[in-house]
């Protein structure tokens, strides 16, 4: 199933800066994971936010929910998720 995921990211300005530091290495760590694994097929840097628009190719609304779950900066975002379907008018044959 492939989900349209916006993802805005909203750190508080006071957090300490080496905590900061920390969750980005491991949510950049975990999406190259779950990049390299086919889950998160797509990536954007939506330009002059801290938000992202994502494609994600999961089986089921419960593991992409557990993803998001697991996502070490998920307590400081603001979520938007968009389930995918084939567009009947597509000439496309795969999901890419």
């Amino acid at each position: 199933m492939l989900y349209h995921v916006r993802m805005d990211v909203l750190i508080p300005t006071d957090m300490d800066t080496d905590k900061v530091n920390e969750l980005k290495a491991t949510e950049k760590a975990l999406s190259q994971k779950l990049q390299e694994q086919g889950k998160w097929r797509h990536i954007w840097r939506i330009a002059g936010q801290y938000s992202n628009f994502s494609i994600f190719d999961v089986e089921s609304n419960e593991e992409l929910h557990d993803i998001m779950m697991s996502l070490p900066l998920y307590p400081y975002m603001k979520v938007e998720v968009t389930p995918l379907l084939r567009h009947p008018s597509s000439v496309r044959s795969d999901d890419s």
